[in-house]
């Protein structure tokens, strides 16, 4: 039975969105692939870099504070680039900004091997045999440091082409939801699929044969090739009346259309809506436990895999590159968990299963601070992704079943705040307190973990207290938070409307968002809060 109905979802869609979701989902196939090179080379690059400038001046190691910094203000600046593209998506075709955001992406990647180029790098030689475990003679001679403004400014680019290709779906389908829901699923797991590749792809072969410094030289190509699919989209349903074109055209003669003058009501907008779905996540009960649920959960999983992957291979295996051989094993089990998702939502049609599953898989990572693999072979950081795999899974299954919840609850909050979305406020919170949270804690677990293997020549008495102890903390915070909500004591509940909640007034949130009372939902596509 399931598998018939899979088989049936592709006739619900008309020959001409078959098309376009074809053509789509080829096109995020290119962009994930690279996007893979490019993340998990510059990550293992800094390591490297930062490795060797400690040992070439014998100073103490810095490296996790930094490599924790670079990471967490490449997520900071994603915020900055879906705000200031928003404008765009408005006055042009969707399908244009995107293709046209994502070639000046693919331009941005090639920045650093151009830099490293002009200062006497080169790809690694075939032959080539380190004097000592930090020997990396083949990179330029420039400061390490300057890779992270570098990496903040393609943040930037990336923020924008991730928020646009999550509204372009919109345009494909129209606003059906059924459609839209089977999209997200087919379109997420061919997602996962090319990332789970690329991932693998950068840690066994292309980082060890052209070096972390020039493996990402297939991301500008595969984003330009990317970017010529998406320009064949047909994107014309999201204009039949999603946005009135009345109002725009009196915002934009209000704006003198003025584009730096929607980027500075993007940033206000962005901040009331983050004040607003604060204030309704912590007055509902039905909402309270969004922030441990999401929120949380989200930096737990990034930092696992853009923390703990990278410190495991290059203090335990010696070799920074495969921390992508462990992030590989984290995505397939992120495919995983999203397909379980896609054939158990009419049986769990709750997220509190899956998020009950998500913290009881974080007590696999105990075994981290205890491990003592040989330095130097492959098959132990393939052991160790193997063990990625079931975090990873109940993290996606959470996380894909969470938004689709706070989607659905919200519906009836909408009409109630006239200026702000009332979704997207709520997901301005959770994204930016993650955001927060991720940015603030990195660079500090970095820096302890720096100092107790500067002390010790190990990190594992760090491991113990960043990895194990923080996770627990943070399994125990995010498992009892699902019993908050009103019916949720059951194994598979299902959920309780808070009548109160939903009566509640929340008109003091109503906020205008500039001079000329500009409406924050009619100035920018309402599409555009999924990204958050």
């Amino acid at each position: 039975m399931v598998f018939k109905n899979i088989s049936g979802i592709w006739t619900l869609f008309s020959t001409k969105e078959r098309r376009n979701i074809a053509l789509y989902i080829i096109g995020i196939m290119f962009y994930k692939f690279g996007l893979e090179a490019y993340n998990g080379a510059i990550i293992t690059l800094a390591t490297n870099r930062y490795d060797q400038d400690a040992f070439l001046r014998q100073n103490p190691s810095n490296t996790f504070e930094r490599v924790g910094l670079l990471s967490g203000l490449n997520q900071a600046s994603q915020c900055v680039g879906s705000i200031l593209i928003a404008p765009l998506i408005k006055r042009w075709p969707t399908r244009t900004v995107l293709s046209v955001s994502i070639f000046i992406f693919g331009i941005f990647t090639a920045v650093l091997m151009i830099i490293d180029c002009a200062t006497g790098g080169y790809i690694k030689p075939r032959d080539f045999k380190p004097l000592n475990k930090n020997d990396f003679s083949y990179y330029g001679k420039y400061f390490t440091d300057g890779i992270i403004p570098i990496y903040c400014i393609t943040g930037v680019t990336y923020g924008m082409v991730e928020l646009i290709r999550r509204v372009i779906p919109r345009d494909i389908v129209g606003g059906n939801v059924e459609k839209l829901q089977r999209m997200d699923a087919l379109v997420h797991i061919f997602y996962e699929v090319s990332g789970t590749s690329g991932a693998f792809a950068a840690g066994l072969g292309l980082i060890p044969q052209l070096g972390n410094n020039y493996a990402f030289l297939i991301t500008p190509i595969f984003f330009t090739v990317s970017a010529i699919i998406w320009f064949f989209l047909s994107t014309d349903k999201f204009h039949e009346g999603s946005v009135d074109d009345e109002i725009v055209g009196k915002v934009e003669k209000q704006q003198g259309k003025n584009y730096f003058r929607s980027v500075i009501n993007g940033f206000v907008a962005f901040g009331q809506s983050v004040y607003v779905g604060g204030k309704i996540v912590f007055t509902h009960r039905k909402f309270i436990w969004l922030f441990t649920g999401y929120s949380i959960a989200l930096y737990a999983h990034r930092y696992l895999e853009n923390g703990i992957a990278p410190q495991i291979a290059r203090r335990y295996l010696g070799n920074s590159e495969w921390s992508q051989i462990i992030v590989g094993g984290s995505n397939f089990g992120e495919l995983i968990g999203a397909f379980f998702v896609f054939l158990f939502t009419n049986i769990i049609k709750t997220p509190m299963p899956w998020l009950r599953i998500d913290a009881l898989m974080l007590l696999i990572i105990w075994y981290i601070p205890f491990y003592y693999p040989p330095i130097g072979e492959v098959k132990y950081a393939w052991f160790i992704a193997l063990t990625f795999i079931p975090i990873s899974f109940g993290w996606a299954a959470g996380d894909v079943s969470l938004i689709a919840y706070i989607q659905s609850s919200l519906t009836h909050l909408e009409t109630k705040t006239k200026n702000v979305s009332a979704l997207g406020a709520v997901m301005a919170f959770l994204y930016s307190s993650y955001i927060i949270l991720y940015a603030i804690l990195n660079p500090i677990l970095g820096k302890y973990i720096d100092y107790v293997y500067n002390s010790t020549g190990s990190v594992r008495p760090a491991l113990f207290y960043t990895a194990a102890i923080q996770l627990t903390i943070i399994l125990i915070i995010v498992f009892l938070s699902t019993f908050i909500p009103k019916g949720s004591f059951a194994f598979n509940p299902t959920l309780d409307d808070d009548d109160t909640d939903e009566k509640k007034d929340i008109s003091p949130t109503k906020i205008n968002i500039s001079a000329e009372n500009v409406d924050f939902e009619k100035t920018f596509p309402s599409e555009l809060v999924t990204y958050f």
